[in-house]
């Protein structure tokens, strides 16, 4: 399945960059996010690797995310692989004046398993809600400060 997901954000470009791109940064904006461990490669490089837990009630998910473009400030794409889903989501920045930025994020959901082939079929809807949430959570992480998790947003 592929989709589009776009928001505008309230903050210059590079603002967006350098806050999206931080490590430390994504459990303001990541819901559920228990840690981030670097794997691989060089941080924000073609080829890193991080692997992401998340607690969802009494289910943990671990994501390994991987860096497959990297060109800042217009273009991050990455790939998330998980139990029975991969995510491949290409992301694009816009400049729109001074003081606000466009981000378009473009997924293809691949499954992996056949539970999840299910899933994406009879609940499409539910991923691509998750991901406009996770755009929208970044977007009051960025402009107002406001964290998804219990941790205090700088």
């Amino acid at each position: 399945m592929q989709y589009t997901t776009e928001i505008v954000i309230k903050k210059p470009l590079l603002e967006v960059i350098k806050k999206m791109s931080a490590i430390d940064s994504l459990k303001y904006w990541h819901d559920g996010l228990v840690s981030a461990e670097h794997l691989s490669g060089i941080p924000n490089e073609l080829g890193s690797k991080i692997k992401l837990t998340y607690s969802f009630g009494n289910r943990e998910v671990e994501v390994i995310e991987l860096i497959t473009k990297q060109d800042f400030p217009h273009q991050f794409h990455l790939s998330y692989t998980g139990k029975g889903m991969r995510n491949i989501q290409k992301n694009y920045f816009e400049t729109l004046g001074a003081n606000s930025t466009k981000w378009v994020s473009k997924n293809e959901l691949q499954p992996t398993s056949f539970k999840m082939s299910l899933m994406l079929f009879i609940m499409p809807s539910a991923f691509k809600k998750q991901t406009k949430t996770s755009l929208n959570n970044f977007k009051n992480f960025i402009e107002k400060g406001i964290s998804v998790n219990t941790f205090k947003a700088n």
